[in-house]
């Protein structure tokens, strides 16, 4: 098969059932074909791995792993796992993967004909995109695709609107069994290609960059490699017509260093979707300029107060409520008022406290958003418990249902208002932190 012509090739039949209307892609000892299935009537795509002169067993490691892969997962935007057989014909022996047909043209082809795509189309082919990425990079163990660009993309329009966007060509897919991800075979196309997969290492990020290098092919409607690079980046703004935050974003998607990557798909796609940006180098240089202390202040005191007692006041009227309807409602509300805003005002001077000698700059917020959380807590319950047990309990069977009531579970409510608060502090300082950095 191998060593036919074109011509010679066409109309063969194989496995008695699939007949090739035409050839589709040609490199060493591979072929891609386009058949017609005489049993379901449908066209279908048919890759063809031969034992050729220049075969490598890395190729048929590979075309495997690309069957197994097919044949695991199911996503409507990926072409379906349909067969697989050995060719023994005596002079082309090999194997042969068949998959659906997606009838529409790829990327490369539009990019081809001279055509840019606008801002809007680009967002929609990089989300449609990103939510296939979170399906591979989220199954177990991840799925990489390691060769995203154009000609492996297919669009089909719908309208005015980019239409569907499919993921083809698994045949250098790395499922990372592996915590570092390390693979022997260097796979990829130069351009579309991380720096770290020229040493053989993949991550769910290395798609990523992928990724950025075909939306940034689309918008200037030049091979990436083409275009000038400075420490490894590529410079594409002034090929582009596009806002400052999409700018941005494909240089974070594109950043040579895994370590100043977009990690996962799904933080892309949020990125992309609220206009996140990152910090950038300039930033970090102004990192000793942290939130002023008087701001710091003044914002958790005003946060906690309104935040936690408006919290408290209101838990505690719907809670009296429940316990003693109509009149309870304006009990609670009065007691909760009277209690909630002025612990919520200490709780904020004590946020202030703890994130100027602890948290100051801001270096690990999550750290920061759990620590002013579970002390606010903790203390709101700690003085509401004190404050609620002046209340006389008359001495009667019902003691215990009494200090439930009126003070047990006053005192949670109070504790978990104070961490609301807290934790709405906490977000304030965060954005507050990076606008300023």
């Amino acid at each position: 098969m191998a060593d036919q012509s074109l011509n010679d090739f066409n109309r063969q039949i194989l496995q008695q059932r699939y007949e090739i209307q035409q050839q589709l892609g040609k490199k060493a000892g591979r072929r891609t074909v386009l058949a017609h299935d005489l049993e379901t009537q449908q066209l279908v795509i048919i890759k063809l791995l031969t034992f050729s002169s220049d075969f490598a067993w890395e190729d048929l490691k590979l075309f495997e792993r690309e069957a197994e892969t097919l044949k695991a997962i199911d996503h409507p935007a990926i072409p379906r796992y349909l067969d697989y057989f050995e060719l023994d014909a005596s002079s082309n022996r090999g194997y042969a993967l068949v998959q659906s047909y997606v009838k529409g043209k790829s990327l490369e082809e539009y990019i081809t004909t001279g055509r840019k795509f606008t801002e809007s189309e680009i967002k929609e082919i990089a989300t449609s995109l990103l939510k296939i990425l979170t399906y591979l990079h989220g199954r177990q163990p991840p799925i990489i695709h390691r060769d995203i660009k154009p000609s492996n993309i297919i669009l089909i329009p719908d309208g005015n609107r980019v239409g569907q966007v499919y993921l083809v060509d698994f045949g250098s897919v790395q499922t990372l069994a592996s915590k570092a991800g390390k693979t022997v075979t260097v796979v990829g196309t130069y351009g579309y290609m991380p720096p770290e997969q020229f040493g053989g290492y993949a991550t769910p990020a290395s798609d990523l960059y992928s990724l950025g290098a075909t939306l940034i092919a689309l918008a200037t409607g030049i091979h990436p490699a083409d275009l000038p690079q400075k420490n490894l980046r590529i410079g594409f703004q002034d090929a582009v017509n596009l806002s400052p935050a999409l700018v941005v974003w494909l240089q974070w998607l594109t950043e040579p260093s895994l370590e100043k990557r977009l990690t996962s798909a799904s933080a892309a796609l949020n990125a992309l979707k609220t206009g996140q940006i990152r910090t950038t180098p300039q930033s970090v240089v102004r990192l000793d300029q942290p939130v002023n202390t008087l701001s710091l202040f003044w914002n958790a005191m005003w946060r906690s107060t309104v935040i936690g007692g408006i919290v408290v006041a209101m838990s505690a009227a719907l809670y009296s409520t429940v316990v003693i309807p109509i009149v309870g409602t304006y009990m609670g509300l009065q007691i909760g008022a009277f209690v909630g805003f002025p612990i919520a005002f200490v709780n904020g001077f004590v946020v202030a406290i703890i994130t100027r000698l602890f948290f100051f700059p801001l270096k690990n917020s999550h750290l920061h958003r759990r620590t002013v959380t579970i002390i606010s807590t903790i203390l709101g319950m700690s003085i509401a418990v004190i404050s609620f047990k002046s209340l006389s309990f008359h001495e009667t069977n019902s003691l215990l249902l009494d200090k439930v009531f009126w003070m047990i579970a006053p005192s949670v409510i109070t504790g978990l208002g104070m961490g609301t608060a807290s934790k709405s502090i906490a977000q304030w300082y965060e954005k507050e932190h990076h606008t300023n950095s």
